[in-house]
């Protein structure tokens, strides 16, 4: 019912079935121009040479197989909870197994900080990646994923699937993501109880990342300090999505998967009807 946002670009590559940049031999017709030396004569408007007397050629659009490349952040809060880790396979097998469904060339990279590894996208179906990803050791685990080092092809669309959830600057990873004419588009899957947590009291707090425990006393100020810098820290994502073009859609993991993708990645052209 759903896939990513194929029908918005113009592709350039391999033969497909969705719009190129330029002609083919697809039998949808485009266009005439004047014949050229050395033009293949199959292409030939011969109709129009019999009325004319012109040699005239008959140009059909192109189709092109689109090149996704998804890149999953593997760092520990994506995997924290059982509903957060629920979500994140959701997310990774409907953006594989859609795309693959369209005709795309997929690739798919687990990265967490500087630590990376290739998943091969038929081995999601078997659930054999967890263990693979979740071993990714990063020099520094709370560090954002270095995406710049990914070997991400020219003219893709750029998938991040990534909870943001890690100190930096939006911008750089959104030009790394859109580096040599590529197309971010960012899924974020988040829990209410990060969203809107309802702590009063004395709490254990654990470190995703890092694994250490902190002791904390949360009083209604200290809740409305989380709350406003949980809202300026994805203002922040949302409006550097807006500047670099990238379709930014937040998740919540629990509605099931596609009701949630209709509510909330439909209307940020994140995803698009297959029909």
């Amino acid at each position: 019912m759903l896939r990513l946002p194929f029908r918005t670009r113009v592709w350039r590559g391999a033969a497909g079935e969705f719009a190129g940049s330029g002609t083919g031999a697809s039998m949808d017709f485009q266009d005439h121009r004047a014949y050229s030396p050395g033009d293949d004569p199959r292409h030939i408007n011969w109709q129009a040479y019999a009325r004319t007397g012109q040699y005239s050629m008959k140009l059909f659009r192109e189709e092109i197989r689109p090149v996704v490349d998804l890149i999953l952040d593997a760092s520990a809060s994506m995997f924290f909870s059982p509903e957060k880790e629920k979500r994140t396979g959701e997310l990774l097998a409907f953006l594989t197994d859609s795309s693959l469904a369209a005709g795309a060339s997929v690739r798919i990279y687990a990265i967490a900080g500087d630590a990376q590894i290739a998943i091969d996208p038929l081995s999601l179906r078997a659930n054999r990646w967890q263990a693979d990803v979740k071993s990714l050791a990063a020099s520094d685990p709370s560090a954002p994923p270095k995406i710049q080092r990914l070997p991400l092809r020219s003219s893709a669309l750029r998938v991040l699937v990534s909870d943001l959830l890690f100190p930096t600057d939006p911008n750089p990873v959104l030009r790394a993501l859109g580096q040599r004419q590529g197309t971010p588009i960012l899924f974020c899957p988040y829990t209410a109880d990060e969203a809107d947590p309802a702590w009063s009291g004395n709490y254990d707090f654990i470190d995703a990342e890092r694994k250490t425990r902190h002791t904390h006393r949360i009083e209604a100020t200290t809740l409305r300090r989380y709350n406003e810098a949980y809202t300026t820290h994805f203002n922040l994502w949302k409006d550097a999505a807006i500047r670099h073009q990238a379709p930014f859609a937040r998740i919540p993991c629990e509605p099931e998967l596609i009701p949630a993708l209709y509510s909330h990645a439909l209307p940020a052209k994140a995803v698009e009807p297959t029909k």
